[in-house]
């Protein structure tokens, strides 16, 4: 009988493998249905369409994604050192996602160049393939993790690429490090040393007054209070207990969802019948697409924020400004807002604080 860990290795993989091939085969699918209807209930060019994508689907399952799979659990060299982006999440946006949104651009042009509208493509598409895009998401997010009994890491952001501080010996406060001033040779000394991918943090410093180590204690002890590291777990009793209790698998699957949420909704507007027939379905399916290469990028990678501006945030921002002004309220001002608010804030904490205006002590 096979182990815990082999079926739910098998288990992921099925769930990608039917995230990758099931989108491609509805949607062409849909588009050969969309060509019979256009060329008068023409079979040939029905399984003409049907037949390729079975050799598209074929091709690429063979040749790239069965082989990097291999590679990926066969933790090659070049592989393990890959720790800021996700090869899968990108193999996957560029086989699945890109030919279906290419897909339902090409069957607004051809409907509108033949002058029949038979099938506006409106629900399927943003329910099917953004689904299996999410579910690519999560997968790569809780792979690490079990998925019977308690989550063996209380961190919910389960991806752990990069480097991470993983010992501090001792914290100093302000009030030691002025006594460390006032010392005749500056005894102190901070080492950052980075080995194989992790930091560790080495602080050395001469021995403390007894009023000395209170002050630093007590100081350690009330900023522990006041932090949000989910690094020691809460214990709480009583009856409503349970209520208290919290677990990263499942809050991968919210932060998921909310990190989709934004291009779930300008896909929409794409399957609006005044949108879809007109050129302006263009520049929203490929500002949509541009917005998924954020996955690729692993969720603690400082890379993301950056991204997250500049390929969805701005650009949405600017697309639902011209949306709304040629085809009215088509898209929620609770996105648009949300895109302006986002684009500001992060230039405004990023950029503009750091200009000598900003650090003036008289400002608040």
């Amino acid at each position: 009988m096979p182990s815990g860990k082999t079926i739910k290795l098998i288990l992921y993989e099925l769930l990608q493998f039917a995230a990758l091939i099931v989108p491609v085969f509805v949607i062409m699918e849909r588009f050969a249905s969309l060509i019979w209807k256009i060329k008068g209930q023409d079979l040939t060019a029905y399984w003409l369409v049907v037949a390729v994508s079975m050799a598209y689907v074929t091709s690429v399952v063979l040749l790239v994604w069965v082989p990097l799979k291999y590679v990926i659990l066969k933790q090659r060299r070049f592989i393990r050192e890959i720790t800021q982006w996700r090869p899968t999440a990108l193999a996957y946006i560029i086989l699945c996602t890109l030919p279906c949104f290419a897909i339902l651009m090409a069957s607004s042009k051809v409907q509108v160049d033949s002058g029949k509208r038979p099938d506006p493509f409106t629900e399927l598409p943003v329910s099917l393939v953004l689904m299996s895009l999410i579910c690519v998401d999560i997968i790569e997010r809780i792979r690490p993790c079990k998925i019977l009994g308690q989550s063996d890491s209380l961190d919910p952001d389960l991806d752990m690429s990069g480097p991470v501080l993983t010992h501090l010996e001792q914290v100093t406060t302000v009030s030691g490090e002025l006594h460390t001033d006032e010392l005749p040779n500056g005894d102190t000394q901070a080492h950052l040393e980075l080995r194989n991918g992790s930091v560790s943090g080495k602080l050395q410093e001469p021995p403390r007054t007894p009023s000395r180590m209170t002050t630093s204690s007590r100081a350690t002890s009330t900023a522990y209070l006041y932090s949000s590291s989910s690094s020691r777990p809460r214990v709480y009793s009583g009856p409503l207990n349970f209520l208290w209790r919290r677990d990263g698998r499942a809050e991968v699957f919210v932060d998921s969802f909310l990190f989709w949420m934004d291009a779930v909704e300008l896909v929409r507007v794409a399957g609006v019948q005044s949108v879809f027939y007109s050129v302006w379905v263009f520049p929203v399916y490929i500002l949509a697409f541009l917005s998924t290469l954020r996955m690729v990028i692993t969720p603690h990678n400082p890379l993301l924020s950056f991204a997250g501006v500049a390929l969805q945030d701005f650009p949405f921002f600017i697309i639902r400004v011209a949306l709304i002004v040629v085809f009215g309220y088509v898209t929620p001002m609770l996105y648009l807002l949300k895109n302006v608010l986002v684009s500001l804030t992060f230039i405004y904490f990023t950029f503009l604080t750091r200009l000598r205006i900003f650090k003036r002590q008289s400002m608040f």
